[in-house]
């Protein structure tokens, strides 16, 4: 299927040369005098080579047709990520170079979007937004809560994400997967 390249978006298959390739980055760029352009770094699925185009935003681009379905993660083990097909029960298992940072938001039950192409799991695409513990931050400087400071924390999952003055160790936070950003407490 023929799409305008301006329309790509991070986790897209596209089909170049007979090759897929998954799409990791897409940014549209307009100058003020020339053609607005789109940049796209993409991952080949066959070997994990990462290449960069760059495409007029009304070129065509041919989008591979992939199976996108939801799977709840199951466990990891020595031959990658497992994940099982909530209707029917088919377990799928990832490669870990397809999985890639996201293995840290990763626990069991998670649900997940996953790209099959030939039975082959080439995309992963985690919830936008999950639940984290902090576990260790500075303390509170008192007078710094109006600010619009941030101030490093590490989490229970090991990532390291910034959050406002007021959040302390054992705050349940929401932050933001693509980004790493602080969103909101939890309400939980």
């Amino acid at each position: 299927m023929k799409v305008i390249a301006s329309s790509l978006r991070k986790g897209n298959v596209v089909e170049l040369d007979g090759k897929l390739y998954v799409v990791l980055t897409a940014q549209n760029f307009h100058p003020g005098k020339g053609t607005p352009v789109t940049q796209v770094d993409m991952r080949r699925i066959s070997d994990g080579v990462k290449v960069s185009e760059r495409w007029r935003t009304t070129e065509q681009v041919e989008r591979a047709h992939v199976d996108e379905r939801e799977y709840d993660y199951l466990y990891e083990d020595g031959e990658g990520f497992h994940f099982m097909e909530p209707e029917t029960y088919e377990q799928v298992t990832v490669s870990p170079d397809v999985v890639g940072d996201g293995k840290a938001f990763l626990k069991e039950g998670t649900r997940v979007y996953l790209q099959v192409h030939n039975g082959v799991a080439i995309a992963i695409e985690l919830p936008q937004k999950v639940a984290v513990a902090i576990t260790e931050t500075e303390p509170v400087v008192k007078g710094q809560t109006a600010s619009s400071s941030y101030k490093p924390a590490m989490t229970d999952i090991g990532l390291r994400v910034m959050v406002p003055p007021h959040v302390g160790a054992g705050t349940r936070i929401i932050i933001n997967t693509e980004d790493l950003s602080y969103v909101e407490r939890a309400k939980d």
